[in-house]
């Protein structure tokens, strides 16, 4: 694959899910069995990415050591006889060089994919954001066929879209799609977070991007919102007034994005996770039926008195 860099954002605060994240990054809050970025590394790596340039923040930097070989835990498994725990550290030796750089004041996340620009310069680069998972388990492939449409179709830009409910419409970036060729769709218009009634589509933005160097240009043109948050979303818009060509490219079916943006994903995401894990998935689905005929019996001795 051509694109082999991939930036991840991972320097948000995760203020929606305190005090979870009080001393420990959002990206870092366990999933089943792993933390939520390394879903999203694995993810990238089974789509032929070789390189990540984490954008991190204060108080992130059990990002970096999770990845980083750990030598004295490697031994200390071995001297104990604890070699079928080996198996679990594999991520640890995937074909993928790490780099990391500070977005140092919060400025949103359009400000820190501008962050990365000194260091990716002149090159294409997926963006994946770095508290979303794509597919349970994170077997998508969407970031290869974002790729190829990239190359193919001469984009500037590539997104990854998802359907939403229209109640949830302003929870997302919002596109406006003109056209939908063999599953590739040109988008006119991108808008973050709009109101349901001016929604242009229930068409979301779903966590995974391709960008030329184009990105950056716009980045630095556009302005902050009244936050003074400088917005990607708005940036991608104001790439397709100057006619930059951007391709949306849906989800498969039966493939969704699971978003650890707040209590209510989280919850879902952890349990939906748990349930189907290979060796507890069926006992954990059976715990949860006994419990929530438990509480069926006692709803129905309350209403008895």
């Amino acid at each position: 694959m051509s694109i082999n860099i991939a930036i991840v954002p991972v320097a948000g605060l995760g203020t929606s899910v305190l005090p979870l994240t009080k001393s420990q990054p959002k990206e870092m809050l366990a999933l089943g069995r792993k933390p939520v970025v390394q879903y999203v590394v694995e993810e990238l790596a089974s789509n032929g990415i070789e390189r990540i340039l984490f954008i991190t923040s204060h108080g992130k930097s059990s990002i970096a050591a999770h990845f980083d070989i750990d030598e004295n835990l490697i031994q200390y498994l071995r001297e104990t006889g604890r070699e079928t725990n080996l198996a679990e550290l594999n991520y640890e030796r995937q074909n993928i060089e790490y780099f990391y750089t500070r977005q140092r004041r919060q400025l949103g996340l359009g400000h820190a994919v501008l962050c990365a620009q000194p260091l990716v310069g002149k090159e294409p680069a997926v963006v994946a954001l770095g508290d979303s998972i794509i597919g349970r388990r994170a077997s998508s492939n969407i970031v290869s066929r974002m790729v190829e449409a990239y190359e193919t179709e001469k984009a500037d830009v590539v997104i990854a879209l998802e359907a939403v409910d229209t109640d949830d419409v302003d929870q997302y970036g919002i596109v406006d799609v003109s056209e939908d060729r063999q599953g590739l769709l040109r988008i006119r218009g991108a808008i973050e977070k709009p109101f349901a009634a001016d929604a242009p589509s229930n068409l979301s933005i779903a966590a995974r991007y391709v960008f030329s160097p184009a990105i950056y240009q716009a980045l630095h043109e556009i302005e902050a919102d009244r936050q003074g948050i400088l917005q990607l979303t708005d940036a991608i818009d104001y790439l397709i007034q100057q006619d930059a060509k951007v391709i949306g490219i849906q989800l498969d079916p039966g493939v969704k994005r699971y978003d650890i943006g707040n209590f209510q994903s989280y919850f879902k995401t952890f349990l939906e996770f748990t349930l189907s894990d290979p060796e507890f998935g069926v006992s954990m689905q059976s715990f949860v039926q006994n419990y929530l005929e438990q509480l069926d019996q006692q709803a129905d001795q309350i209403e008895k008195g």
